[in-house]
């Protein structure tokens, strides 16, 4: 047996939620991008100090691991 719907539903915003001073789509274009959070130990992050220099080194790290290529030994 279903229970029936509770009248506590409103449409009515409660009054401790306040977002008069909010700005709407503040974050859009950060989640149109995606997201992606990896952690670094704080001796890399000594390192690579910013996003760019982190994606620059890995993007060289893919380039010499992709090479067709291979290296000869001495």
């Amino acid at each position: 047996m279903k229970k029936p719907p509770s009248k506590r539903h409103t449409r009515e915003m409660r009054a401790e939620y306040d977002f008069s001073a909010g700005v709407q789509g503040k974050y859009v274009d950060r989640y149109r991008h995606g997201t992606n959070v990896v952690l670094i130990d704080p001796e890399l992050a000594e390192a690579f100090p910013d996003s760019k220099s982190v994606n620059d080194a890995l993007r060289a790290l893919v380039a010499i691991a992709t090479r067709t290529e291979p290296r000869k030994r001495a």
